[in-house]
């Protein structure tokens, strides 16, 4: 399992834009992460802070902005 490296990693654009609109799309957080799984992406929390993640490797993209939540 991948270890994260919660130093704050910048998750590009198109992937940050993908994250707000599917967000605005589901009703609920759930909804959410499984609309993501999809695409091919995850969140995982760790140490507080949710990483996202390219599928099937678990591949940390970086740290999920508090607004996007």
């Amino acid at each position: 399992m991948a270890q994260a490296d919660i130093g704050g990693a910048m998750i590009e654009a198109g992937i940050l834009d993908l994250l707000q609109r599917e967000r605005a799309k589901a009703l609920s957080a759930r909804e959410w992460k499984f609309r993501l799984m999809g695409y091919g992406y995850a969140i995982k929390d760790v140490k507080g802070a949710q990483v996202v993640t390219k599928l099937p490797q678990g591949i940390e993209l970086g740290v999920l902005p508090a607004h996007i939540v």
